[in-house]
Parts: structure tokens; C-alpha cells; sequence
């Protein structure tokens, strides 16, 4: 396989699997995403809003993830598993939340895999971490919905 062949299935593998993720989770918590018996707070978009910015999400992170893998640094073993603990806690976030309605539980539990991975991926790629910044910024947010929620409700 050619070189830039070979770097390119690298991006799909690794954007499919983070779509993949994605795509599970909504799947296995289809009809519970909404919480009709949850009062939402202020702030709160659309729910049609949520799989867009998911989508676009879940495609950074597989890009960042591959560009971590094609990069030769030592330590991207290591950013890798991060990254693979961080979607695995990201679907557990959904069955915490949405199957369970653990709303305090789920606000503490998204954050520090994610910082986790930004740091290990930027000392690999720089570019890499910066492409999760989004993630970051959009998790901050979800974590203000996530409090409130729990706040409003309890």
C-alpha cells in the first residue's frame, strides 16, 4: 500500500471509530435522549442541535486521533489509550445520564479523561490537542446543562 494511501485509511479508521461511538451510544439510548420529566434550563438548545455538533465532534476527535498515531513521538502509545478510555467514558456518560438519570454523577465524570487526553495529544501534535478544544468548549457547556439540570430537579 502506498504511503498516502495507507495515511488515509489511517484517518478513516480512526474517524470511523469515533463516529462509530457516537452512533452506538444514540442508538442504544434512542427515545431517551429527551427527558420529558426533566425540567431543562435556561440555555438549552434544540434538540435537534445535539447529533450535529456531536457529529462534528466525534470527526475531530478521530483526526486528532490519527494524526497521533501517524506521528513517530514515543509517547503516542500512551495518548492513544487516553483517547480510547476518554470514548468509552464518553458512552458510559450517556447511559449514566440519560438510563439512568444520575445527573450528578454524569457532571463529574466527563472532564478529566477529556483534559487528560487534550494534554498527552498536544505534547505528541500540537495540532492534535487543539482540535479537541472544541470537545473542551462544548463539554463546558453540556456541564452547565448537566448541573442545572440536576440543580432545577432535585
Amino acid at each position: 500500500m502506498k504511503q498516502g494511501n495507507k495515511r488515509i485509511w489511517t484517518y478513516v479508521i480512526f474517524v470511523a471509530i469515533a463516529l462509530g461511538i457516537g452512533i452506538l451510544s444514540a442508538v442504544l439510548n434512542a427515545g431517551k435522549q429527551q427527558t420529558p420529566n426533566l425540567i431543562q434550563p435556561p440555555l438549552s438548545p434544540p434538540s435537534w442541535l445535539f447529533p450535529i455538533v456531536w457529529a462534528i465532534l466525534f470527526f475531530l476527535m478521530g483526526v486528532s486521533a490519527a494524526r497521533v498515531y501517524l506521528s513517530e513521538d514515543p509517547q503516542r502509545r500512551d495518548a492513544l489509550f487516553v483517547w480510547a478510555t476518554q470514548l468509552v467514558v464518553n458512552f458510559l456518560w450517556t447511559v449514566f445520564y440519560f438510563q439512568f438519570q444520575a445527573l450528578l454523577l454524569s457532571f463529574f465524570w466527563l472532564l478529566p479523561p477529556l483534559m487528560g487526553m487534550i494534554v498527552r495529544f498536544r505534547r505528541v501534535d500540537r495540532i492534535a490537542g487543539n482540535l479537541n478544544i472544541p470537545y473542551l468548549l462544548w463539554l463546558c457547556f453540556a456541564g452547565y446543562l448537566n448541573l442545572a439540570t440536576f440543580l432545577i430537579n432535585r
